[in-house]
């Protein structure tokens, strides 16, 4: 396959190009920080072709997806896993803003620069790392629990708008738990999940071409029960 992966130089993006990469597939990977991109082509320098873009400034990132896609020829698949947040429980705006323009304008614009490449192929696999703190908002990260639910709603809205078309493209919305990355944060956190047993799932999710799937598996059951939890009972957790 020819891949490409957004926000691959650390956490789950990190594991899914290693992952892909001992499969012998094609990778384009974009990342923001350069020299974690070459550190990773030189794993693997006869499948890997690297541009650098913070996916905040969007025309850097429309350069760095159109030398991947000349390149490649095509995408068979696309996963952005690009994300941030931070703990914010006193409503400071100067860290809540970064959270909003990663997660809401940088992904959006990502996520639809490559459903536009997909229409004009006429097939591909699109994947967002989104979240299950997106299933409700958090009151420590109101930012990041806010912008994880409005990529859930915008896979859900592209996943509908594929099937009205009748175009043949896959939309897949990976919600992981906590996972033992840099973007897990707080004290006393419950379930934090290995990156390599998260990235195992997530591919496995991949190749059957869920619609959504929440990994690690235990996260299922959990996120129904928050899903549902009365908000009287929630806002005392």
């Amino acid at each position: 396959m020819k891949i490409v992966i957004i926000g691959a130089t650390s956490g789950i993006g990190k594991a899914l190009f290693k992952r892909y990469a001992n499969e012998k597939n094609r990778i384009g990977i974009i990342g923001r920080r350069k020299h974690l991109l070459d550190e990773l082509r030189k794993q693997y320098p006869k499948n890997t072709i690297t541009a650098t873009a913070d996916i905040t400034n969007l025309e850097e990132t429309m350069q760095a997806i159109d030398v991947l896609l000349k390149e490649l020829g095509h995408f068979d698949l696309a996963i952005i896993c690009s994300g941030t947040g931070e703990i914010n429980a006193t409503l400071d705006f100067l860290v809540e803003r970064p959270t909003i323009y990663t997660n809401v304008v940088g992904w959006t614009f990502v996520i639809d620069t490559l459903y536009h490449i997909f229409e004009q192929q006429g097939y591909g696999h699109l994947v967002a790392i989104t979240s299950a703190g997106g299933l409700r908002g958090e009151p420590m990260a109101p930012a990041y629990s806010a912008t994880k639910a409005y990529q859930i709603n915008y896979m859900e809205a592209l996943r509908k708008k594929a099937y009205k078309s009748g175009c043949r493209i896959t939309i897949t919305d990976i919600r992981p738990g906590l996972v033992d990355t840099a973007m897990a944060k707080g004290e006393g956190l419950f379930w934090v999940m290995p990156v390599e047993k998260v990235a195992s799932q997530i591919t496995s999710a991949i190749c059957r071409k869920k619609s959504k799937a929440y990994v690690t598996k235990r996260w299922h059951l959990l996120a129904v029960i928050n899903r549902n939890l009365p908000f009287t009972l929630y806002k005392r957790m």
